[in-house]
């Protein structure tokens, strides 16, 4: 067993935000003012789609890297939804500044769909709480 990555997250005085620490960074995390926060930093719900997104990127440059290929500037977009039924899904885009060729573009959502981040996502995982 190893740890891949870590966060803390310190309640702060304003009602949902908080303060995140993983590593040696520092993010703010807060609620939309729709829902009564101050959006100060992202929603939780937020947060899993930067996971998804830059691993995404991170995945797909060291595809390139690997294979020689330039895929030049791109962006990946993603969405979490839900619905009334309590379906949720996530949907995401992949842009890229210069068109790639019918066969690349397939290679790109076959990589997609094996980044560790979706793994993850797509067979769900154990969460084991404790208070310490």
């Amino acid at each position: 067993m190893s740890i891949i990555a870590n966060a803390k997250v310190k309640s702060l005085t304003e009602q949902w935000a908080g303060e995140i620490h993983s590593g040696h960074h520092q993010l703010i995390t807060d609620k939309p003012e729709s829902f009564g926060g101050q959006d100060k930093g992202p929603a939780p719900y937020d947060f899993i789609c930067a996971g998804l997104v830059s691993c995404t990127m991170i995945t797909l440059r060291m595809y390139a890297k690997h294979k020689g290929l330039e895929l030049g500037e791109f962006t990946v977009e993603a969405d979490f939804n839900a619905n009334k039924e309590g379906e949720e899904w996530m949907d995401r885009r992949v842009s890229f500044v210069s068109p790639l060729s019918d066969a690349l573009n397939q290679k790109v959502l076959d990589i997609c769909s094996k980044t560790p981040v979706t793994k993850t996502l797509l067979r769900s995982v154990a969460i084991n709480t404790t208070i310490v």
